[in-house]
Parts: C-alpha cells; structure tokens; sequence
C-alpha cells in the first residue's frame, strides 16, 4: 500500500510517498500545477505497485486543480480537513516546518487511517457554481454595505436623513429609491432653492421617469425635510462629484448583486432538494439557494444527525 501525500500550495505542490513503517517509495519532490506536470504526477501514482491513496488538505481553491486531475486519472483522492492533520505526529519536541516534511506528514496520517479516509468526488457543476457564486454574494454584500454606509456620510454633509425620506424596499434590479432620489436631488439646495410647486412638478417628472408612484403629499413632506436642514458642504462641482461617485459606485454593486441573486435562484432552482428546502417555514427566494450551497449535496451524510452536526 502507498499513501501519496500532497501540501498544496499556490500554483505547485510539495509530493512524498511513503509505506508503512516509514519506508519512502519516492523522495519528496515538487510539481507545479500544469496541466503536463499533473498528468505526469498521475502516471508515475498509477505506475507504482500495489493500492495507492493520495491525501491531501483541503486548502480554498488551490487543491481543487490537483484533487480533480488525479481523480479523474482513477486514483483514490482522499481531501481532509486541515484541523484533522494539524495535531497529528506532533510528538517532537522540534517543530520544524518545510513543505517537505507537511506532505511526509500527510502520507503518513494517510496510512494511519487508511480505512477511513473519506473518497474525493468533485461536485457537479451546478452545486460549484451555485456555491461559487454565493461566495461572491457574500463578498459583494460587505462591500455594499461600506459603499452605503459611505454614501450616507457623505450625505450627512450635503443632504442630511436623505436616506429616510422613503421606506420603499430594494427593487429587484438592486435599485433603492433613495438613492435613485439624491442622484438627482443630491443637495439639500437642490429642494429648498425651488419653490413648491416647482419642487412637486420637478420630482413628479423625476418618478415618471424612474417608475415610481407619485404622491404629492410625499412631494411637500420632501420638501419641507430639506427645507429643515442644511448642508455643510457647499453646492459645488466637487462636492456633486464626491456625492455622483459615490451613487455610481453603490448602484453597481447592488446591481451585481441582484444579477448574482436571480443566477443563484436559477441555479438551485434545478437541484432535487429545491421544492424541500423552499416547504421549509422561514425559507424564502434569498435564504433557500443559501442554505443549499452551504449544505451542499445532502446525499453525502449518513443520518440527518451528521446534518445536524454540519450545520451546528
């Protein structure tokens, strides 16, 4: 029996082969993650005598280039969780750390626990991409909220409580009114220096124009906030610079995540467990393709308790 182990790293990966008793079958060696070197990898594994089992941790995206080439060559992969090896062998008193010795060490906890190691089988295209592009969601939704948390600063200056003139919920293109509204209205001065009426028949044309419901009641309550407050910053070109950058900049992220939201829908919309997970009281269009790229495939556990357990 030979247990390959592999530390994978950014672009190339430290190799060591190893059997029991500590007999080295090659002598650690790197590759880098081409698709040449990699084919090579897996006919030198596939040449060696007797059952081989690569282990390697799983490692962000770095290993998945490795884990899915040598197993679609017809080796046993095993990924592991990183804390699971972390602790193990560490009976030394030195602690020396080299990719060498990491990918000796995966080999031999390969070899220790030889009859549990748990198979490596890549995940189908659309559980990868949904996953995938929940990731995004995730990362696109923080830098939403610092670019609102910005644009409502910088109005603080120029239009104060612009952002609680309306309670409208987002569109699903990702538009809100209120930011739709200082995009044109992006300085106090720019209500307060008109009249009434020219206010009302300014911001009538401007719900036109957006697709909003006009309410001339909504028009004076508008108007008499902006004409309550003052702005710091001065009506300049700069200051309408700062504030129209600012809008850009929000209105593309949001955008990006509603795109990523209608892709993530349609995406978990085609997995079996969809119907399931959309019965579940609580889980709306947002919360189910969470909740399904999370899990993952439910056929992988062995009870609804290793479920449990996953979930926390």
């Amino acid at each position: 029996m030979n247990c390959v182990g592999i530390d994978v790293s950014k672009g190339k990966s430290m190799i060591a082969v190893m059997r029991p008793f500590g007999e080295v079958v090659v002598s650690p060696f790197e590759v880098r993650h081409t698709a040449n070197e990699l084919s090579e990898l897996a006919g030198l594994l596939k040449s060696l005598d007797g059952e081989t089992r690569v282990v390697m941790e799983s490692t962000g995206n770095y290993h998945a280039p490795v884990a899915w080439l040598l197993h679609d060559a017809g080796l046993y992969v095993s990924v592991v969780n990183a804390m699971l090896v972390h602790d193990y062998g560490n009976n030394s008193l030195r602690r020396a750390k080299t990719d060498k010795k990491d990918a000796v060490k995966l080999a031999n906890y390969g070899l220790d626990h030889w009859l549990t190691l748990p198979r490596y089988i890549p995940e189908e295209d659309a559980r990868l991409m949904l996953k995938t592009c929940y990731r995004q969601y995730q990362q696109y939704s923080k830098v939403q909220t610092m670019l609102k948390n910005n644009l409502i600063s910088l109005l603080d200056t120029a239009f104060p409580d612009a952002n609680r003139l309306f309670t409208s919920p987002p569109r699903a293109d990702g538009s809100e009114k209120w930011v739709d509204f200082v995009a044109a209205f992006w300085h106090c001065e720019c209500v307060c220096g008109l009249s009434k009426k020219a206010f009302t028949t300014k911001y009538q044309k401007w719900c036109r124009k957006h697709g909003y419901n006009f309410s001339e009641d909504k028009a004076l309550d508008i108007y008499v906030s902006a004409c309550g407050r003052f702005g710091v910053m001065p009506k300049t070109k700069t200051a309408k610079l700062l504030v129209e950058q600012a809008i850009s900049q929000l209105q593309a992220t949001s955008a990006a995540l509603a795109a990523l939201k209608q892709e993530m829908q349609s995406l978990a919309a085609s997995l079996p467990e969809y119907p399931v997970v959309m019965g579940m009281f609580g889980v709306g269009p947002t919360l189910g393709p969470q909740l399904i790229a999370e899990i993952g495939d439910v056929r992988r556990f062995h009870s609804k308790k290793a479920l449990v357990a996953f979930a926390g």
